[in-house]
């Protein structure tokens, strides 16, 4: 009969210690020296957002300053679409993750600006720059008996010490605030065209194409206000012989692919500098008189009324 091996493992022993639960992940953790981003867990876990917009977040909280956020440029980096990625930018917006604003250069030029926020809602301290601390003057020691004055003697006049100059003052701070050159204005935008000769079924016709560019694209949804602000300018174009179709088209055509902060904006930028110009006056065309019958002959010639022909009325004078 064989013995028993007591001394046998019951299972096979594996690298998870004995702490870890039996189901679920089980992390093998290594402290990063180099290369690594601290990522808080109300962003990695969020239980509001998608997986893209989770992994988005995470990667650009991982990024350095500087680097192109925007949505072809992270649509060239990974295999999601435009669509699941701009998708994925707004629930990071949506959730103060991440800002972007359309700022305008000094050039004239939109950019967006991209802000990305590791703790949404957090107040963020300035460095303040410590007081220096007041130095303490020496006290001075009292002498153990004062020296008796003594009276200098009187310097004659040629030697006098002359008078010392008077330093000049110092600039004050409004002498030299007013040398600083002067702030730059940014140039004012470029007028609206209106109609030439006003007209209210025109007007109307321009007020239905801005309210129904909503229907091409949401982020194209104007106000009242911005209606009867803008459809002089459609007007405009109306005048000059463009069909409504056309204009509705080149104001919903090409429209990029970020968000639109100020539809208004935008829509009056496309009306200003994309008016075509007026059609040149067409030449007037030339008069053509008409073909009449001759009641006598009844042959055809041109005459602006009806009548004999120049051949019958020559006949019909008396010879002189």
């Amino acid at each position: 009969m064989a013995l028993q091996q007591l001394n046998a493992p019951s299972r096979a022993q594996s690298g998870i210690p004995a702490t870890v639960p039996p189901s679920g992940v089980a992390h093998q953790r290594h402290r990063h020296t180099e290369k690594f981003t601290v990522i808080g867990n109300h962003l990695a876990q969020h239980e509001g957002m998608s997986l893209v917009a989770l992994g988005l977040g995470v990667y650009i909280q991982s990024l350095p300053d500087g680097v192109n956020v925007g949505i072809k440029s992270l649509a060239a980096r990974f295999e999601e679409g435009e669509v699941a990625i701009a998708k994925g930018l707004r629930q990071l917006e949506a959730y103060g993750y991440l800002s972007r604003t359309r700022e305008r250069t000094p050039q004239g030029r939109w950019v967006t600006r991209t802000v990305a926020y590791d703790m949404p809602g957090a107040v963020i301290q300035q460095p303040t720059t410590p007081k220096p601390m007041p130095t303490r003057k020496p006290t001075p020691t009292p002498s153990a008996a004062p020296a008796p004055p003594t009276t200098p003697a009187p310097a004659p006049a040629a030697t006098a010490a002359p008078a010392p100059a008077t330093a000049p003052a110092p600039a004050t701070t409004s002498a030299l605030a007013n040398t600083r050159p002067p702030a730059r204005t940014p140039a004012p935008a470029p007028p609206l065209p209106e109609p030439g000769c006003p007209d209210l079924t025109r007007h109307r016709t321009a007020a239905e194409i801005l309210a129904g560019l909503r229907r091409h694209d949401p982020r194209l949804m104007l106000s009242e206000r911005d209606v009867r602000r803008l459809a002089g300018a459609v007007s405009a174009w109306l005048e000059r012989g463009i069909e409504p179709a056309a204009v509705q088209r080149t104001l919903t055509s090409l429209l990029p692919q970020e968000p639109i902060h100020s539809p208004a904006a935008l829509l009056a930028h496309r009306l200003t500098t994309l008016l075509p110009p007026p059609l040149p006056t067409a030449p007037a065309r030339p008069r053509v008189v008409p073909l009449q019958n001759c009641d006598r002959c009844d042959h055809a010639f041109r005459a602006p009324a009806p009548g004999d022909c120049p051949g019958c009325q020559a006949a019909s004078r008396p010879a002189s």
